[in-house]
């Protein structure tokens, strides 16, 4: 099976593309030969990127990012989530889209979802389809790098089949048994426990300076 780098249905955007097969070539991880790009599909519609916002979801927006989540379950790197989990926790997500806020397309989501005081996740990331190629997913990531240092938190996590994406980013591969926060709160409940396929990814942060975003909020 040809490696791709990926979290929870995000390929990474880093590496040179060839227009001519629709590949990337990445100068680091390359295995020797070409990875399709997931991120590459001639068929859809290219959004204007400089037209791409990211802000924090609208509860009005759940059902979009649900809808989202579902449609990309197949490509076998998310969770499924309940819509009343998305409608209660929307202001934990991100969002990209365009258009005035709870009125345009969800081009892609995000939750900086807290696993303790100190550690934070980058859960239910996915870009759709037609944004993908256009570095939304590397926004979103420095988005939630940004909203984390802010809330405090001194780590952001993540969970990836292929972790070269983050690897780029400054994340550092680590033995799941380091973010024991994360056992607790999902692994210990999955069918997958103790025979996961992912890999555990982590990133310290700087503290902000100054906080602009109160725990509880995403805490609550």
């Amino acid at each position: 099976m040809t490696p791709l780098v990926s979290i929870e249905g995000i390929r990474g955007p880093s590496g040179v593309r060839d227009p001519g097969s629709g590949t990337r070539r990445f100068p680091v991880l390359d295995p020797g030969y070409p990875i399709p790009d997931p991120e590459f599909d001639p068929r859809s519609p290219i959004p204007d990127p400089e037209s791409i916002a990211i802000r924090t979801a609208d509860a009005r927006e759940a059902a979009a990012i649900h809808g989202l989540l579902v449609e990309h379950l197949a490509e076998g790197h998310l969770l499924p989530r309940e819509l009343g989990e998305i409608v209660v926790h929307a202001h934990r997500f991100i969002v990209a889209g365009q258009g005035q806020e709870g009125c345009d397309e969800v081009l892609a989501c995000a939750e900086l979802a807290p696993l303790s005081r100190s550690v934070a996740e980058v859960r239910s990331m996915v870009v759709s389809r037609e944004a993908r190629g256009l570095g939304v997913g590397r926004r979103m990531i420095d988005e939630l790098l940004q909203r984390a240092s802010i809330a405090g938190f001194d780590k952001l996590c993540a969970f990836t089949h292929s972790p070269g994406y983050f690897v780029h980013l400054g994340f550092s591969i680590v033995p799941h048994v380091w973010l024991p926060e994360k056992i607790v709160t999902d692994c210990h409940a999955c069918r997958h426990f103790r025979h996961c396929g992912q890999y555990a990814v982590v990133r310290s942060l700087e503290r902000a300076r100054h906080a602009c975003v109160p725990l509880a909020a995403l805490h609550g």
